[in-house]
């Protein structure tokens, strides 16, 4: 070990003008020989002893000595692909998905749930889906939300074993409540607005003090509802010296007079801390993925589990996921829809799960993504532009190409002897062909006509014209001649819905035998999945570019 430190803080102190770091040697050493960490604090004491011998060295002599030593070549480990290994502990691997049902889930709640199945797979063990469902006044449950996030679940491929509403584990946590009241690690407080100059002083309030007798009476009377909304709550005894205020006996259990609840008309709730930490134990929770937002409750929890003498689950800390130039908070989208500026939660410009469906993003890119960020703490923001990127790779082997005109502008093209004509769906795949029956009538986008009218342009896929309101065939021989796309006189109006608004315009008339649902290329204006076909024309949602 002493020669290999040796040659490491020799490189650092040539890399250094003649002075070694030690952190810097003992952080190359850990990173190229990772099994060394088991015995780090004799490294850091051996490395500190070698670097301070080396740094009277001139700097002639280190680079002489490490000549002497063979010099130095870094060690070249292979990379890893996959999710990083999580400590593991000898029970069954089990990790919980936690959504509230007050809304469509988005790409970052997408986060947690693909992690949460890839790591259950990775290590044979299970995912419990467990609805977030407590809060009757602020972010209130709707019942279409439990349905639409286990619709998202599926369509992005993720199975769960269990399915848990803590709506309908009150008997639970009132029984968990009665026990912490029981042993003197919760009380009934009911200083009301007091209690928060209490708090920020670090005092305890006169309620902390009170028997267990007394509490027990009080929390019997919050069940029975004889205390209103805000006089009396149940809070949970931590440390009122603690640093954070928020940590200090946070409340467990409050009354609510009106519950907005879809299913619940119970007046004493609990609140998320109490009713999460409970079911995590409760579901044998081996690992949490959890967002840096969540810190301050984690440290709550644990007070909790101290007092019930239960072990915490390990945390997998995830920072936030955002995606720029597009809406993911749920607050956000709730009132642009009530506003009207989004039309719902598929809008194309809100970052949800439907409204990627809608547009046409298939679920694999979406895991693959996230599986290659990976649980990182630090926040990240994802580009639009990515991501379509990883469904450009999936769809474009498998999206057939058409013909789409926006702006359409008519031209006569003279001379043209062709009526019928067949172009391949795809050009890379073998699929068949689309066939077109043609006139001397065209539709160009009108963009195109203004910039080269008067120029020779070539229509694709078909033959070369002088470009003007009566056009002129010039020939069919491949030139380097802009290429210009086209429709025939027969065709049906198509509507695109983009970000931006609607974009109408004329395509060819093979459309209207494509499945609704399917995926296409309009060439030369992007991929859309059609979303409707009737009689008045196809109506179809912009993917990406």
């Amino acid at each position: 070990m002493e020669e290999l430190i040796r040659k490491y803080a020799l490189f650092n102190a040539i890399e250094h003008d003649g002075v070694a770091q030690p952190k810097s040697v003992v952080g190359r050493i850990l990173s190229e020989h990772p099994e060394m960490r088991a015995n780090v604090q004799a490294l850091n004491s051996e490395v500190a002893f070698v670097v301070e011998k080396i740094n009277k060295m001139s700097l002639n002599q280190q680079r002489s000595e490490l000549d002497k030593m063979g010099g130095y070549a870094p060690v070249k480990r292979a990379e890893k692909k996959g999710l990083p290994d999580l400590e593991l502990g000898r029970e069954k691997f089990v990790v919980r998905f936690a959504p509230n049902p007050d809304g469509a889930l988005h790409v970052g709640n997408a986060r947690p749930a693909i992690l949460s199945d890839e790591y259950a797979k990775k290590y044979n063990g299970k995912m419990i889906l467990r609805f977030d469902d407590t809060d009757p006044k602020v972010k209130v449950p709707e019942k279409r939300f439990y349905k639409w996030i286990k619709e998202d679940l599926k369509w992005l491929k993720i199975k769960w074993s269990q399915e848990i509403m803590a709506s309908k584990r009150f008997t639970i946590y009132y029984k968990i409540a009665d026990k912490l009241v029981s042993i003197h690690a919760a009380y009934v407080c009911t200083c009301e607005e007091k209690w928060k100059k209490y708090r920020d002083a670090g005092k305890s309030c006169p309620c902390r003090f009170n028997d267990v007798k007394t509490n027990t009476k009080l929390w019997k009377k919050m069940l029975s509802h004889k205390f209103k909304e805000g006089e009396a709550v149940l809070r949970i005894k931590t440390d009122m010296a603690a640093k954070n205020p928020a940590v200090r006996d946070w409340p467990a259990m409050r009354i609510v007079d009106k519950p907005k609840h879809p299913t619940v008309k119970k007046y004493v709730w609990p609140l998320y801390n109490f009713a999460s930490g409970i079911d995590d134990h409760l579901l044998n929770v081996t690992h949490i993925m959890r967002g840096q937002e969540h810190s301050t409750n984690e440290v709550k929890q644990r007070y909790m589990y101290q007092h019930l003498g239960w072990n915490y689950p390990n945390v997998i800390t995830l920072g936030r996921l955002s995606m720029s130039d597009m809406v993911l908070s749920k607050t956000l989208i709730r009132e642009g829809i009530e506003r009207h500026k989004f039309m719902g939660w598929d809008d194309s410009r809100v970052a949800t799960l439907r409204a990627f469906r809608r547009r046409g993003f298939q679920p694999e890119a979406l895991r693959q993504i996230i599986i290659d960020i990976g649980p990182k703490p630090s926040d990240i923001t994802v580009s639009f532009e990515n991501l379509a990127a990883y469904n450009r790779k999936i769809i474009d082997k498998e999206a057939n190409r058409y013909f789409f005109i926006p702006n359409p502008k008519r031209i006569v093209v003279k001379g043209l002897k062709t009526k019928k004509l067949n172009v391949p769906l795809h050009p890379e795949q073998k699929r068949g062909f689309r066939s077109f029956s043609l006139t001397e009538t065209f539709y160009i986008d009108d963009k195109d006509f203004e910039a080269y009218k008067g120029l020779e342009v070539r229509l694709k896929d078909l033959a070369n014209i002088k470009l003007g309101n009566i056009s002129k065939y010039t020939g069919t021989e491949l030139k380097a001649l802009p290429k210009i796309q086209w429709v025939p006189a027969k065709n049906v109006p198509v509507r695109v819905l983009m970000p931006t608004g609607e974009i109408k315009g004329y395509g060819e008339v093979n459309l209207s035998k494509v499945k609704v649902g399917s995926e296409v290329q309009f060439e030369r204006f992007g991929f859309v999945r059609i979303e409707k076909i009737v009689k008045s024309g196809i109506n179809a949602v912009f993917t990406h570019e």
